[in-house]
Parts: C-alpha cells; structure tokens; sequence
C-alpha cells in the first residue's frame, strides 16, 4: 500500500448516489423526523432499514453493477442487526466496576461501554472476513505527522503536520464543549471536586468509547466507500451517518447534530489522510472527557 493514497478519486457517480440515498435513509434522520412531527418512532423503523439493506446486499450478489457497494451494504446491515442483538444481553460486570471503585459514572458506563466494545469486536472480525487487511480499515496509528491537506476557512491555508492541527482541534473541541456543557449545567464547586476521585474511570471509558464508536460509525463506512465514492464523499457520508445520531444524544438537538457532523468530518478527515486511527481517536477521547466529566457531575448533584 502507498505511504499516502488519499484522496482516492470517485470511482462512479451513479453508484456513489445510491450510497449517498441509502446513507440518508437509514442514517437517524427518518427517527428525527418520526419523533418531531409523530412524537414517537414506530418499532417497525429499525427492522425496515435492515430489509432494505439486506435486499441491497443480495441484489448486489446477482446484479453485477451494484457490486462494488456490496460490503457496504452488508457492514451497515450488520451494524443494526448487532445493535439490535446487543440489547438482549446483559455485560454488567461487578468486578470491572468495583476496579475504579464501583462509582454512579460506572453503573451508569460499564455496560454500555462493554457492549459497544464487543460490537466494535464484531465488525472488525467482519470486515477481516470480508477480506480487508487491518490497515484497510484504518486499524493502524497511521502516519502520525503526514501533512493535511489544506483548510483555509479553518485557518489552515498550507499542508501543515497533522500533530498541529489535531492538537489544536481537539483543544478547542474540547473547550467549547466544556463552555457548553458548564452553561447548560452550572455544576457547583462542591460537585466538581466529587468528580475528582471518578476522574481514573472517566479516562478509561472516554478512551473505549472513542474507540469503539470509531470503529463502528467510521472505519467501516470509510473503508467500504472510498473504493466507490472517492475520499471526499465517504468523508461527508460518514460524518453525517456519524453526526446526525446525536442529536438524540450529548450535544443533541439540531445544533448538537449540526456541530457532529463538523466533528465527524474532521474525525474522517485525520482517519483517511493519516491512515490511521490514532489522531481520530485523540481528538475524539479528549471531548468524551469533557462529555463523561459533566455527565457524572450531573450524576452527582
């Protein structure tokens, strides 16, 4: 493989449509738009994105020019099927919680978090499957100090290493994700030094977390649609697959949505430039602490 093979070009328009059509509609917008004009999304909804990927996933075995979608076809599909199945396990492990001193943040996180790693587990061993060497869907640290490819309207306007500019995004992510999140909450003194001693748990769960959503949200979209859409394409379709999730989660709402998308796309961007998952991991663990900071702060008051 070349030291840097990005951007790779589109490789077909109609092809990279269809992935754009079907990103969209099994992405969360349809659950947006059933919880804000039907109040409530209809249980069907989950199962009805999995049919349509499935029957992409088989046409695309006997109809030769939807190929080359195939696996992403069949990632996404298993992405739900696996979240689907998640919830009918249990991964509470007491000891796992009693080792960072079995706090609220770690009844609340433990589970959630070993779920999600073992998701993550599951579609690393099903890209592996499928044929893609490690390094093909980004399980490498990447090359570190690449430069980027120039960002004028974020006042990046040469190819600069990556270290500077992940160092700097990831700061100022951070720090305006702690503005928010005081302002919305205003934790007092008192709360914040009780969040002290969980600070060890908060770290380690920031870090899974960065992990595996980076291994389930992007790596796989990235590594399957490259090939047909191009570097530049499957970048936006992973952060809007990405993004638009959030806005049932933390920030959520339509700005909290809106601002993931920006985060998802620079998350992309480190993951293809640098081949590798390295700075999209720092960058996205340092605002995980912040989230799973003010997020035990609540859990405290």
């Amino acid at each position: 493989m070349p030291a840097k093979p990005y951007p790779v070009s589109q490789g077909n328009r109609q092809l990279t449509a269809v992935a754009w059509g079907v990103t969209i509609l099994t992405s969360s917008l349809p659950d947006i738009l059933c919880a804000e004009f039907l109040k409530a999304g209809p249980l069907w909804l989950p199962y009805a994105k999995m049919g349509l990927l499935l029957t992409l996933a088989l046409a695309a075995l006997a109809w030769k020019p939807l190929r080359p979608l195939r696996t992403f076809f069949t990632m996404l599909f298993l992405f739900f099927g696996l979240l689907r199945l998640w919830t009918h396990f249990d991964f509470t492990w007491p000891a796992l919680q009693s080792l960072f001193g079995a706090s609220v943040f770690d009844a609340r996180m433990q589970a959630e978090q070993t779920g999600k790693f073992v998701l993550s587990l599951a579609m690393m061993a099903a890209l592996l499957i499928l044929g893609y060497r490690r390094r093909e869907f980004f399980l490498a640290r990447g090359d570190l100090r690449t430069p980027i490819e120039p960002v004028r309207w974020l006042g990046f306007p040469k190819p600069d290493p990556w270290p500077r500019f992940a160092l700097q995004w990831g700061l100022y992510i951070a720090v305006a994700l702690s503005v928010v999140q005081y302002l919305g909450m205003r934790p007092t003194g008192a709360t914040l030094v009780r969040v002290l001693p969980i600070l060890p748990s908060i770290l380690f769960y920031a870090a899974l977390n960065a992990f595996n959503e980076e291994m389930t949200y992007r790596a796989p979209m990235l590594a399957t649609l490259e090939p047909v859409g191009g570097s530049r394409h499957a970048l936006w379709m992973s952060a809007w697959f990405f993004g638009i999730a959030h806005y049932f989660g933390t920030p959520g709402g339509l700005m909290g949505g809106i601002a993931s998308i920006f985060m998802g796309w620079i998350l992309g961007k480190a993951m293809l430039e640098t081949r590798g998952l390295f700075w999209a991991w720092w960058i996205h663990f340092l605002s995980d602490v912040v989230i799973f900071t003010f997020l035990t702060a609540a859990m405290l008051r």
